[in-house]
This record gives C-alpha cells, sequence and structure tokens, in this order.
C-alpha cells in the first residue's frame, strides 16, 4: 500500500480526496494536515510515502513545509489550483518530486501518486509547458544601479544631456547606458522603458 497524508486548509477538499483515493485499491491515507506546520508535524509521526500537498495554506504555506521535509524520504505531490510561475517554480526548487492542477482526473491522479512514490517526477501538462518556456527563456538581465538612475531621471523628463549633468558623466555614456536598457527591457524606445519599469515595480510606484 501506498500511505498518504493529504495537506489542504479546506475540509471539503481533504474528505474529497480521501474518499477518491480510496477508490485507488493500492492507496492508504494515514493522515491530513490543514496547513504547513501541521504538514511537517504528520510527516515525522507517520512517515508516508507521499505528501498531497496544497500550496496556499493560512500561517505555513505549502513551499515552506516543502522545503522544512527535504532530506525525509517522502516524497511531495503539489495539488493546487495555481499554475502560475510565481507558484509553479518556487515548489519545484523546494524539492517537490511533482505539480498537478485540482481539476485532475481521477485516474490520473492515482497514477500521479503511483509515480510519486516511485519517485517519479509527475507534471500536469500546463505547469511541463511553463517550466519547459523558462529552460528555453534565459531570465532577462537586471538593470544596474546606474542604468536604474538613468531611467529614473528618464522618467522625470529629464533630456541626456540634462541627466548627463546630474549624474556627473558624459551624454555619451548617458546613450549607451540607455542603450543596455532597451536591450535588457527588450523595448525600443525611452517611452517604452519607462513603461515597462512602472510596470515591473523597477522605477517604485
Amino acid at each position: 500500500m501506498i500511505r498518504v497524508v493529504i495537506v489542504d486548509d479546506h475540509p471539503v477538499v481533504r474528505d474529497g480526496l480521501r474518499g477518491m483515493l480510496a477508490g485507488a485499491g493500492d492507496v492508504e491515507v494515514v493522515g491530513e494536515a490543514a496547513d504547513g506546520a501541521e504538514a511537517v508535524a504528520v510527516v515525522r509521526a507517520v512517515a508516508p510515502d507521499v505528501v498531497l500537498m496544497d500550496l496556499r495554506m493560512p500561517g505555513v504555506d505549502g513551499v515552506t513545509a516543502i522545503e522544512r521535509l527535504r532530506g525525509f524520504p517522502t516524497r511531495v505531490l503539489v495539488l493546487t489550483t495555481y499554475d502560475t510561475d510565481s507558484d509553479v517554480l518556487p515548489a519545484i526548487k523546494a524539492g517537490a518530486t511533482g505539480y498537478l492542477l485540482k481539476d485532475t482526473p481521477r485516474d490520473e491522479l492515482f497514477r500521479a501518486v503511483r509515480s510519486a512514490a516511485r519517485g517519479e517526477a509527475v507534471l500536469s501538462p500546463s505547469v511541463a509547458t511553463r517550466l519547459v518556456g523558462q529552460v528555453r527563456t534565459p531570465a532577462a538581465e537586471p538593470l544596474s544601479d546606474r542604468e536604474v538612475e538613468v531611467l529614473g531621471l528618464i522618467a522625470r523628463g529629464c533630456t541626456n544631456r540634462e541627466a548627463a549633468a546630474k549624474l556627473f558623466i558624459s551624454e555619451a555614456t548617458v546613450k549607451t547606458h540607455l542603450v543596455h536598457v532597451y536591450t535588457k527591457l527588450g523595448v525600443k524606445d525611452r517611452a517604452a522603458a519607462v513603461a515597462v519599469a512602472y510596470e515591473r515595480g523597477l522605477l517604485g510606484a
């Protein structure tokens, strides 16, 4: 039997998963938890083969719990509603064996639990696509402090000459910094650079 612990802050979800897994035949639910801290305690107490872990929970969240369980022989299979980069990447980096969405069909969930118990990676299609995209698209190079200073002055309406005077650098150097900014932000002009910088929080509110 594959011994499973269910972690979710919604009792109705835990009840539903427990009932569903009872139909697998080779899966036994040996514990439940409503948040990450409780999950770690339960895993330490019952040593399950697989943990079905929600991510967004009050108190200690799922990613933190996964990090705390690193080193345990237990496999963590994320089961959540969210498939954004801000959810997927931290969970995988923290050590999750797999990542599924809550709309995963019953039979696929059974297969995923069995695969996770064997230590095999399990990813929902949308999550796999995101991870492949991350691998193929290198992370954007961050702006240097000087580039942010230059762009900040441009955002406040300074010309290249005025920005150069304020920063005690040449106008040619300002232009060079702006070329680097355009490349890093993937834009072609100063207006677009300022807009993208505000959108990404590089220039504050």
